[in-house]
């Protein structure tokens, strides 16, 4: 049987599916859920995939609400793919991470379908809390990318692309402990910790002026005090902090430290920092997956973006960064509304369940499953997104070694517009 035919079959597979996959899409964005609280969603995905016979692992990989099932044969690989669902509070699928759950279900089942025609392995994974606490990280740790040759998941957006500008981040909530005392009275007996947060907010302005282009620092002032005559005894703050890479964010992360030091030393204030548990990571695409995804996304209608056309500068942050530091990796976007209605607005909620949105579901998965039919019938692809992965693979061990902080915090990881 030859690829055309592979491809053919998989595409009706999943036409045959589209009713089934746009209902679990919207019932997800019916049901929006923050991250490790996506009790419904991983409920609704699992049931779905146990409806075609295969066997589903919940509680995958030490998060509670993941999932992870795994087909096919022997031979030529084995290819991840991945579904978000968790959403965002007050505006809930504005990122549309129940179109992510949709595609890569799609694109599982349909792959699926195929059975002893499938040359590869799938090992489908629910990959929960990437608005907060880089849940891929955490399952990373716990073997979800042992022995996986190439992972991938589609990404709802304003325009189709290949992949995704991001940068990796870390985050951090700073709290400052002094003394209360009569503002007024007896001011000299108080240790003011909302003087410390400034003082450490003002030297981070500071020293945003020596930082690389590629760097940002941003963050806010959670909690400054009770009232204007009580000294302040607590104070609080939470920042974000980013760079090219993984290695360069850890040396900005130093830099920022100092900062905050500087404020509990020049108020006599003590410091506690928490810094989350999970850092994202740059995203490593692997380019010859990423140029079979554009062909089959363009074999379905779709105009892709060139990448390179993108303002400088623009760029987020996912845990599917971390992903792609471990195994060759691809991210593309996928179009669900127009380019001037961002991610992270209510409007692009709407979107998300749009005819524009249940379309961008069959053909993510469309995608996703003739790319994953590429690379399992050519051992020349499979070659080259191993060869091209490996010429940064020292960069890559170093990320991942920096990324994870056992004695962190699960905090704010980041979305893709975050």
């Amino acid at each position: 049987m030859t690829l055309e035919t592979l491809k053919r079959d998989v595409c009706g597979a999943i036409d045959e599916m589209r009713d089934e996959l746009i209902g679990v899409s919207h019932a997800i964005h019916a049901h929006p859920e923050l991250a490790f609280e996506e009790k419904f969603a991983a409920d609704l995905l699992t049931r779905t995939v146990e409806k075609y016979d295969l066997t589903v692992h919940r509680g995958a990989y030490g998060v509670e609400t993941a999932y992870a099932t795994e087909f096919g044969h022997d031979g030529s690989g084995i290819m991840s793919i991945l579904s978000e669902y968790d959403a965002l509070p007050g505006i809930g699928h504005s990122c549309g991470h129940n179109i992510i759950a949709a595609a890569g279900l799609g694109a599982a089942l349909g792959l699926s379908k195929l059975g002893s025609k499938l040359k590869g392995r799938v090992r489908y994974m629910g990959t929960p809390a990437e608005e907060r606490g880089s849940g891929k990280e955490i399952m990373a740790q716990h073997g979800a990318f042992e022995g996986v040759d190439a992972s991938m998941m589609v990404h709802p957006a304003g325009f189709d692309m290949v992949t995704m500008p991001c940068i990796a981040l870390s985050e951090v909530e700073v709290i400052y402990h002094g003394r209360a005392a009569h503002a007024s009275a007896m001011p000299f007996r108080g240790l003011n910790a909302l003087d410390a947060l400034v003082t450490a907010y003002q030297s981070i302005a500071q020293l945003r002026q020596h930082i690389q282009q590629t760097e940002r620092i941003h963050g806010i002032i959670v909690e400054g005090g009770l009232a204007p005559n009580i000294v302040p005894e607590r104070a609080s703050g939470r920042f974000y902090i980013r760079a090219r890479d993984g290695v360069e964010l850890a040396a900005l992360k130093k830099r920022v430290a100092a900062c905050f030091e500087a404020g509990a030393l020049a108020t006599g204030t003590r410091l506690e920092a928490r810094w989350g548990k999970c850092d994202c990571l740059d995203l490593k695409t692997s380019w010859p997956l990423a140029d079979a995804y554009e062909a089959n996304a363009k074999s379905l209608g779709r105009e892709l973006l060139d990448p390179s056309t993108l303002p400088p500068g623009l760029a987020g942050s996912t845990d599917m960064g971390n992903v792609s530091h471990r195994v060759p990796s691809i991210h593309p976007m996928v179009q669900v509304s127009p380019p001037n209605v961002v991610i992270h607005h209510p409007d692009f909620a709407a979107y998300a369940k749009s005819a524009k949105g249940d379309q961008a579901i069959i053909d993510g998965a469309k995608s996703m499953a003739m790319t994953t039919l590429d690379f399992f019938s050519s051992g020349e692809l499979r070659a080259q997104a191993k060869a091209e992965f490996a010429k940064s693979k020292d960069l890559s061990r170093a990320a991942v070694a920096s990324a994870y902080h056992k004695d962190g915090f699960l905090m704010a990881g980041a979305c893709g517009c975050c």
